[in-house]
Formats: C-alpha cells, structure tokens, sequence
C-alpha cells in the first residue's frame, strides 16, 4: 500500500465522506491482548479487549450486479473488483476484502455491487491487529447493507476464515472475537476451544494501558507465526502416544508434558512449555483482577514476556529493550510484548501520572540504542464493532 496520512480525520477526508453519502457507517476496533499470547491457536485462554481506535467503514450499494470498490483514505488507494471472481494477484491487504466476500457467499449469502471508503486511526503493524478489524468491519458492514442476517459470531468465524484460506495466516479467532464482542471498560476471558466467554470488569484506576510501537516489523513474522503453530502440533503428536484422548496442548498439564519432556527436542518441549504455562498465567490474571490485585497482574505480564523471549523466541531485541526498560519504573507494574511478534508493540501497566515523562525518557533511550523513533499511544477497552 502507499503512503499512510496522519490525518486520519483531515478536512479533506471529511469532505469525501459527505459526499459519498454513506448508507452504512460502521466503527471496527483493533484489540489489545493482556496476556495469553500464541495460546489461541492451541485451544488455550486469552484475554484480550477491544480498544478505542477503530477503522471506520462507508459503505453504501452502488446499483451494479457485481462491481465493487473499496478506497482507503489514509493510504489514498482504491481497489475495484468484482464478486464473480477472486483475484489474488494484487497487494497483500486485497486478499482480506476477497477473502470476507467469499467466506460471506460460502454461507450461501447473494451479495450486489456496493462501494466503501475506509478510514483509520487504528496503526497498522503495531499488532493491534488491524487485518482483524479490517476483516470483522467490512463484514459487519455487509451484512448491514445487505440485511443477511449473520450473527456476531459467524461475522467472527469468517472472518478467521477469510485470514485462514486467503492471507494464509492460520491465525486463532481471538483477534475477530475481541473486535465484534468486547464491551466498554471490560476484558475478556476467551476459553478458545469452547468459545465460552467471561466479561471482566477491567477497573484499574489510576492505572492505564500504554502501547509503545518499536515502528519495527521484521520479516520472520509471517512464516515463524506459521512455523509455531506446526511446532505445537508436533508436540501435541508425540504426547499422543502416552495420552491419546488429548488433541491439543489446551489438555495438556504442566505435570504431564514434565513427565515425557526426555522424549521431546528441547525446541519443541521449549514451545509447549510455553503454552501451557501462559494458559495457567491468564487464568491466574482473570482472578488477579477479580481481587484487584493489580501487582500480581504486572508480575503476571512479566512472565509471558520472559516465556515468549525464552521459550516460545517470537520476541525481538527492541521488543525486549523496552521490556527491561520499563522495569527500572516503580511507576511499571508491568510490560510485554503483544502481538505475533518480531516487532510491534509492548503493552505497558502504567500509573496516569507517570505517563508523559516515561513516554519522554524511552523515546531518548529507545532511539540512542537503536536509531529509530519510538511511538505511543494509551488504549483503553471498548465496545466491539458497531454500526454509528
């Protein structure tokens, strides 16, 4: 894609949107997890939230059979295409929007020819998972512009779907859950097997969630995402000799993969150690905050990073600077890094107050040790996609 603008709500954009006299406008969230990273795919627990950066979509039928455009305003590009055929040879981003409208026929749903213009204020390959809300949004969108009738949930699973089959991302469905489901000022306690749900209230006053963007994105990304959910797999096989009714690492203690850790290769015991360690870690949180014990919640954070850095090796050396970073700041209770990994951001446990000058004293320690600009920005919980 081209140039992002920074102005996501520029005079300019806003004078497109009332000219395009919208039928449908819908706000899709990206989404912090707490913790429980790398957990979904394997059947485990997370805890994520929507968060109040959105991408904004307006969409609105344009009379044709079969004839689609989609323009993103910050990037200043438009895609045109058309329902009766799936085109993968364009930009990476195209294939979301193929992706959602086939998954959306697969269900049996007649579809015409609509136009879209989106615009965001959610930062993209920070890993607040914008391709999730990009994804959940234009469902949403047309599924309200056509009255199909889909339920939130299904809006999740094709979504995932649509990531699955036409990204190539074997993602877990926590990213699309927490951007359709989530509610105002709570967190969500997802058991990924089940899909069974708990809303936390998320009450951390003085306390805040910051977000720094290390602004890196390695290449690893992709392919080691991929790698590890193959990794899991592997361990999961192997188990299966001596515990044949397991048929994920979500069903799988502590004390057993200990018991057979002989038969392993250290890398691949090092990744379900992980898992089922992080499992435990975001059932331990969910009560944390049930007792607003909020240190025992950063400790908590602390030891997912160390586990992600360690055992699961989907961190990065700027991911882990400012981890350690933020452990000089009593102001800190806790940090870790987000996302799939090999850059993005860490999410950061932080007292209000304290906000301004740590941000000021990691940007000068984050560019004297690496040449690069830091960003940052608070997130809070908020409600999941919705129609304005």
């Amino acid at each position: 894609m081209q140039k992002q603008y920074s102005l996501a709500h520029s005079p300019e954009f806003l004078a497109q949107i009332v000219q395009f006299k919208a039928d449908i406008v819908i706000n899709s969230p990206g989404r912090v997890n707490l913790i429980g990273e790398h957990t979904d795919y394997n059947n485990g627990f997370v805890m994520p939230t929507a968060i109040d950066k959105t991408i904004q979509f307006h969409l609105k039928k344009n009379g044709s059979e079969s004839s689609c455009s989609i323009s993103s305003l910050n990037y200043d590009t438009t895609y045109n295409f058309d329902l009766n055929t799936t085109n993968l040879k364009d930009a990476e981003w195209t294939h979301y929007i193929i992706g959602v409208v086939e998954e959306i026929k697969n269900l049996g749903k007649t579809l015409a020819g609509f136009d879209c213009l989106m615009l965001s204020n959610l930062p993209m390959g920070a890993g607040i998972s914008s391709s999730a809300a990009l994804e959940c949004g234009l469902a949403m969108g047309i599924n309200e512009l056509f009255n199909l009738k889909l339920t939130k949930l299904e809006i999740v699973k094709l979504s995932q779907l649509a990531e699955h089959n036409y990204v190539g991302t074997k993602c877990g469905i926590m990213d699309q859950f927490a951007s359709v489901m989530s509610e105002e000022n709570h967190v969500i306690k997802l058991d990924c097997e089940s899909l069974e749900y708990e809303m936390l209230p998320f009450a951390i006053e003085p306390y805040k969630l910051l977000l720094l963007n290390t602004n890196v994105s390695h290449s690893l990304a992709t392919s080691e995402y991929n790698t590890r959910r193959e990794e899991c797999e592997k361990g999961v096989a192997l188990l299966q000799k001596w515990l044949p009714q397991i048929n994920s690492l979500r069903n799988v203690s502590l004390e057993q993969l200990k018991k057979y850790k002989s038969e392993f290769d250290p890398t691949i015991y090092g990744r379900c150690e992980y898992v089922v360690e992080e499992n435990l870690r975001v059932t331990q949180a969910a009560t944390a905050l049930e007792n607003n014990d909020l240190n025992t919640f950063g400790k908590l954070m602390y030891a997912s990073h160390e586990g992600l850095k360690n055992k699961y090796e989907v961190s990065c050396k700027e991911l882990d600077f400012l981890t350690e970073f933020s452990k000089d700041n009593e102001s800190i209770l806790g940090c870790r890094m987000m996302g799939g990994g090999f850059g993005g951001c860490t999410i950061n446990l932080i007292h209000q107050d304290a906000i301004d000058t740590y941000i000021e004293s990691a940007k000068k320690a984050y560019f004297k040790k690496f040449n690069l600009n830091l960003t940052a920005f608070t997130a809070m919980p908020s409600n999941g996609g919705e129609r304005v």
